[in-house]
């Protein structure tokens, strides 16, 4: 266990932060810090035909030790963490022996965390959990995948009676800034299926994720003196309040769970002259998806026909952008990869949690691309913020899953 949690910090330690303004592959330099040291830790461990592109794109492989003819199977995570909390200077903080209380992150600014709040806590009670010094997240997501993969390949490899078929490895950048797999080269990858690492608690097994697009809407307006603006002034912002109060006001994040789609206001800048929402759009149903990108087109013509004469052209700008789509729809075919994993689980007393993912992973972009490719917990809770942690025996647990995948399929013939 000790050396699962070296190999953890040693990666959460490397501030590889992504950057949705960068139009770079990776988009930050900093990843290359990583991507660089999972290159020799994978040839250390005995891994062959480690490669990294131009890209930052990490791929190896584990030969088959068996003679008849077994799929491909491959492993993928990324490592870059999301931008929408500081990653750099993490220092993580270990609770052994867990006792169902509050932790206190950080005495100097009274941040706790705390099962009252974060109720999954409490079925680790007796565990050792890795959490944070309440000042960044911890980049459980996805670098306890990572830690994963490498640790289940290194026991592979120093156990040669374990049976298995070929196996590959594949790290990204830019998972969580939607990137991830946009320069994967699936053909080059060459599995008939891979798995990524890349859910939460322990059981999580996911097939499904969200139908996903991203909206922009720009409002203009026309600036004139408060005094003498009656039938003249036009206030952007207010139009952009207007459409905001539009939406459904229960199909919100906050608001929803399951299968439920929803809206969700993610940024406003504005002034009187112009104003810009930007939101994002989710649901798991594809009719409902496209439905509710209809309404957002709606409520914007509405706008534009209300203030046709005074403005007299469109007073409101819909860009939207379709970003990923329900992988349900390439793994159904091929269903056995998702019940090779189920009881690998079961195997291991682990009791499988089958549920739609409310995001999306590299794995539902690469199901369009030709790689199936369903996610496994990681075994992080609270990913994005400082309040995230991790339980070292899911770690553990994780590990064996995938020493179990890679030990069934060797039994197809």
């Amino acid at each position: 266990m000790q050396h699962i949690i070296n190999r953890f910090i040693s990666y959460v330690t490397v501030d590889t932060e992504s950057d949705p303004n960068s139009d770079t592959t990776p988009s930050t330099a900093k990843q290359w810090d990583l991507a660089n040291k999972l290159v020799e830790e994978l040839k250390e461990i005995g891994l062959e035909e480690v490669t990294i592109d131009e890209n930052a794109y990490i791929m190896a492989t584990l030969p088959s030790n068996v003679a008849h003819e077994v799929p491909v199977i491959g492993f993928i995570s990324h490592f870059d963490t999301t931008p929408d909390f500081t990653g750099a200077n993490v220092t993580p903080q270990i609770v052994e022996n867990y006792g169902g209380g509050d932790i206190l992150l950080n005495k100097e600014q009274n941040i706790v965390l705390s099962p009252k709040y974060f109720k999954d806590m409490l079925q680790y009670k007796g565990q050792t959990l890795i959490v944070t010094d309440g000042t960044t997240l911890l980049g459980a997501d996805d670098k306890a995948g990572i830690t994963e993969i490498v640790s289940a390949m290194e026991y592979l490899v120093q156990h040669p009676e374990i049976k298995h078929g070929k196996i590959r490895v594949g790290f990204t950048p830019d998972e969580e800034i939607g990137r991830g797999a946009h320069k994967f080269d699936v053909a080059k990858f060459g599995a008939d299926w891979a798995y990524t690492m890349d859910g939460s608690q322990i059981g999580e097994l996911e097939y499904e994720n969200f139908n996903a697009a991203g909206v922009k809407i720009t409002f203009k307006g026309k600036s004139v003196h408060p005094g003498y603006a009656k039938g003249k002034m036009i206030n952007s912002m207010l139009i952009a309040n207007k459409f905001i109060s539009s939406l459904p006001a229960n199909e919100v994040p906050e608001l929803t769970k399951g299968y439920e789609g929803f809206f969700h206001v993610t940024g406003i800048t504005g002034s009187i002259e112009e104003s810009t929402v930007q939101l994002i759009i989710r649901d798991h149903d594809s009719r409902r998806f496209k439905k509710r990108k209809k309404l957002v087109k709606k409520i914007v013509d509405k706008i534009n026909r209300k203030y046709k004469k005074q403005f007299e052209e469109d007073i409101a700008v819909a860009e939207i952008k379709d970003q990923y789509y329900n992988m349900k729809e390439k793994v159904e075919p091929v269903f056995h990869i998702v019940k090779i994993a189920e009881k690998a689980m079961k195997k291991l007393d682990i009791k499988p949690i089958i549920k739609p993912i409310r995001g999306g992973t590299d794995g539902c972009q690469l199901s369009y691309m030709g790689l199936p490719c369903p996610n496994i917990f990681a075994g992080g809770h609270n990913f994005h913020g400082k309040y995230e942690y991790v339980p070292v025996e899911s770690m553990v647990k994780a590990t064996e899953v995938i020493v179990k995948i890679a030990e069934l399929t060797a039994e197809i013939k």
